[in-house]
């Protein structure tokens, strides 16, 4: 994440709608219409969510003829469960040592 703020990776899957297009993703790539469809909501706020999700780095987007596919950024992910652990590990160590 190094040109990511925590904040925001932390901030993007806090909305249930963004929560939801995560899910969807991890099943396959979507264009923004096959996502949309998947809501009552306008297409603006479809838009602002993928741009959360792009901003935290945890969706990419990828231009194929004429659609825009989505998906998940697998390593952003990664890199904040590393980051969970290393906070947990220090929370047990100074556990060990009081």
């Amino acid at each position: 994440m190094p040109n990511t703020s925590l904040s925001i990776v932390f901030k993007a899957p806090s909305d249930p709608v963004r929560r939801k297009i995560l899910s969807m993703l991890k099943e396959k790539d979507m264009t923004a219409g096959e996502i949309a469809a998947q809501f009552n909501i306008s297409w603006p706020s479809i838009s602002h969510h993928l741009n959360t999700l792009k901003q935290a780095g945890m969706v990419v987007d990828e231009r194929k003829g004429q659609n825009i596919y989505y998906s998940l950024n697998t390593s952003v992910f990664e890199e904040v469960v590393a980051f969970a652990f290393e906070l947990l590990g220090r929370k047990d160590d100074e556990r060990v040592e009081k």
